[in-house]
């Protein structure tokens, strides 16, 4: 696609796809409050199913150069990259320093997951 890497490929379609799953999972707790619940679950069905679209080709693609295990914990590191900023200007929650706690933990499995490939692309 494109000629661009499968890396960077895989990286903009999960950040679509985490942004239309964010507003699923989460915007009918603003927006549909007062709505029955099975309103919210239709509508966020029609909000995912936008979400599958970009989701399963960024697995499709990624898996051409990464495992398993790297495709889940980027997939971590983009939902929390997607859902602080989320949280913060749609949902206006305060901002906690637990947002920053996580992301850290999240620094620590990506240096684990991804290890052996900058281990070997450095060398050793």
């Amino acid at each position: 696609m494109f000629g661009l890497h499968p890396v960077f490929i895989t990286v903009v379609l999960l950040l679509i796809s985490n942004v239309f799953m964010t507003f699923a999972w989460y915007a009918h707790l603003r927006d549909l409050s007062h709505k029955p619940w099975i309103v919210a679950a239709l509508v966020s069905w029609g909000i995912a199913l936008l979400e599958y679209l970009f989701q399963v080709p960024a697995n499709r693609i990624g898996f051409t150069v990464l495992n398993l295990g790297q495709l889940k914990v980027l997939q971590e590191v983009i939902t929390l990259t997607v859902f602080v900023p989320f949280a913060l200007i749609y949902m206006k929650e305060p901002f906690r320093l637990d947002f920053v706690w996580a992301g850290l933990c999240l620094l620590g499995a990506v240096f684990f997951i991804f290890r052996p490939q900058v281990m070997s692309a450095l060398g050793f």
